[in-house]
């Protein structure tokens, strides 16, 4: 029997529809936005790409919020706190292509 289709979803910061395992999922907890690297958490979801940028953008224009169905106050300092892991993904994910 075949594995199926690889599921896509799409990016909040550059709308880039890319595998799921290629994306990193935040949800909402305690009224917190929390990254959800497991991708088990219970609630609504939204994927950024693994690249610091792309959570940049998708704060400044407002989506990963609106995404959640949050406020914008629910996201303020994720870049700083976020950015690093995201970075630190991405390099990772460059080194097990090579």
């Amino acid at each position: 029997m075949g594995r199926g289709r690889t599921p896509l979803r799409t990016c909040v910061g550059c709308r880039a529809e890319r595998p799921r395992s290629e994306l990193v999922r935040f949800t909402v907890r305690d009224g917190k936005v929390v990254m959800d690297l497991g991708g088990r958490m219970p609630g609504r979801g939204a994927y950024v790409c693994r690249e610091p940028r792309c959570l940049r953008a998708a704060l400044r224009k407002g989506r990963l919020a609106r995404a959640l169905r949050v406020g914008e106050g629910a996201t303020d300092g994720l870049a700083e706190v976020y950015s690093p892991v995201l970075a630190m993904l991405a390099g990772a994910e460059l080194k097990e292509k090579e």
